[in-house]
């Protein structure tokens, strides 16, 4: 049976340095088409390859993206509009992800851009897309951020299997960036930290400490480090520290501490973590709780925690012990028996003799 493996990935066509991501380069070479946002005149700054609008509330206007197709056959793309996420290795996502919509996010970007989910580019030529775009009847602060992905449709065609018989499908996808605002001005950025829980990350504990991110606005450069402790104690049981790390807009991750190895012990702790971004820095601390059935589920799932078993060698040499002592007091036993065997025969042949001299006349 043909194992199937989908590689996924992302590639963007926009150097989003706006959101500090630093130079993204997108190799298109993967791909039978190719996509180019044309900047309109509202774009807050017109050396970024993405959309950063202003606009007005309530506002409608629409965009464009040009659509390219240099392939001797016809291409569909299938497009989706996603808000920005952060995922847990402080990275933020354009895509579609898994994870939740923030509760302080209170604009979803899908819901003010419309777009036709799927288009066919002809080959050896090209189409404009239009995103229609309609702002919040509200005013708000800061941005609203995300993007829209363009992945070639599944024609559900079978891959060609390697020799180990594996298909490797690779999926790739252009993300074009997309920020909205109505006022220009930064705000003041903010963090909090929600929850600490116990968690397993790739079958390996860790305590997750959920940081959220209520502003609209990118925090970047983020440098986190955080400590575990017994409640009451000074002594640190595990640590982490990250850095460059980004939060997107009205977005949370878990920040993951890992045990490392160690098992997961059921009592009380406290979590200590201080955040820093660009001056900016948070201190937290909060207590929490890891009961005993969470433990012993976590600790038999982990995948790096050795099996401690110096009981079982404790009862293996005791038992061996045991049965050395066993295997010399029969060795003891079968000796003396033979001994006094001996000694009956050998009392035996005196009194046989002793009776034969008796006997012989005199």
């Amino acid at each position: 049976m043909k194992k199937y493996l989908n590689l996924v990935a992302i590639l963007t066509v926009v150097t989003m340095s706006f959101f500090s991501l630093g130079g993204i380069t997108a190799n298109a070479a993967e791909l039978n088409f190719a996509v180019t946002p044309t900047i309109p005149e509202n774009q807050v700054d017109k050396t970024k390859t993405f959309f950063d609008l202003l606009m007005e509330p309530e506002k409608e206007q629409t965009v464009e993206v040009q659509l390219r197709n240099d392939t001797d056959k016809d291409v569909i793309v299938e497009t989706q509009v996603n808000s920005a996420t952060t995922n847990l290795n402080g990275v933020v996502e354009y895509g579609k992800t898994k994870v939740k919509q923030d509760s302080t996010l209170k604009y979803n970007l899908a819901d003010l851009v419309e777009v036709d989910s799927e288009v066919t580019i002809p080959a050896q030529g090209g189409v404009t897309l239009p995103l229609k775009i309609k702002m919040p009847k509200e005013s708000f602060s800061g941005i609203l951020a995300g993007g829209i992905s363009f992945k070639e449709k599944d024609t559900g065609e079978k891959q060609e299997a390697d020799g180990e018989g594996i298909a490797i499908q690779n999926k790739y996808a252009y993300i074009v960036g997309i920020v909205l605002r109505v006022d220009p001005a930064e705000i003041q950025p903010d963090m909090l930290l929600t929850k600490v829980a116990p968690a397993q990350v790739n079958a390996r504990n860790v305590v997750n400490a959920n940081l959220q991110n209520p502003t609209a606005m990118f925090i970047n450069q983020l440098k986190v480090s955080a400590q575990v402790t017994r409640q009451g104690s000074k002594d640190v049981l595990f640590s982490s520290k990250k850095e460059n790390m980004q939060m997107a807009p009205n977005s949370n991750f878990d920040y993951p501490i890992a045990l490392s190895g160690k098992k997961m012990e059921a009592g009380k702790y406290t979590v200590k973590l201080t955040a820093e971004s660009k001056g900016e820095k948070w201190e937290f601390e909060k207590d929490f709780e890891i009961d005993a059935d969470t433990a012993k589920k976590f600790n038999a799932q982990d995948v790096t925690i050795e099996e401690d078993n110096t009981w079982l060698y404790i009862l293996i040499g005791v038992g061996l012990i045991l049965l050395a002592i066993v295997l010399i007091f029969i060795i003891m036993y079968r000796r003396k028996k033979k001994k006094e065997a001996e000694a009956r025969r050998k009392a035996a042949n005196r009194k046989r003799r002793k009776r034969k001299a008796q006997s012989k006349p005199k």
